[in-house]
């Protein structure tokens, strides 16, 4: 059986649910002391919108090389947010027990996408 391929970024389930989680992330964010608004809040609030815009991006490159490699930039920001909901969650600022199971199932679809990418009938 062979699946539709997506003709936009957003028919993408892993650009779906990394969107929802920067909802999810801008939500808890709103909580955060005020003093984070130039710190924490900015960096965490970077981090996670560069996941489902470098989806995007690497959505419309040509080669399998430029997909994956925005595929990558995706994933690192996803696991620079690993570490900041861990600090948030040390430094008492937001309970991460629903945002963790967010990060970790755009985690593995990213990582199916992008070993996706490089096979011969991408």
């Amino acid at each position: 059986m062979k699946r539709e391929r997506a003709r936009t970024f957003q028919d993408l389930i892993v650009w779906q649910k990394a969107h929802q989680f920067v909802l999810s992330m801008y939500q808890s964010t709103e909580n955060f002391p005020k003093k984070e608004i130039y710190g924490l809040t900015s960096q965490l609030r970077r981090a996670v919108v560069s996941i489902p815009a470098n989806i995007a991006e690497g959505f419309r490159k040509t080669g399998k090389p430029d997909k994956y490699r925005f595929m990558n930039i995706a994933q690192g920001s996803l696991e620079e947010c690993r570490y900041y909901l861990i600090l948030t969650k040390d430094l008492g600022y937001v309970d991460t027990s629903e945002l963790m199971p967010q990060l970790e199932e755009v985690s593995k679809l990213l990582e199916a996408y992008s070993r996706s990418i490089l096979t011969p009938d991408f």
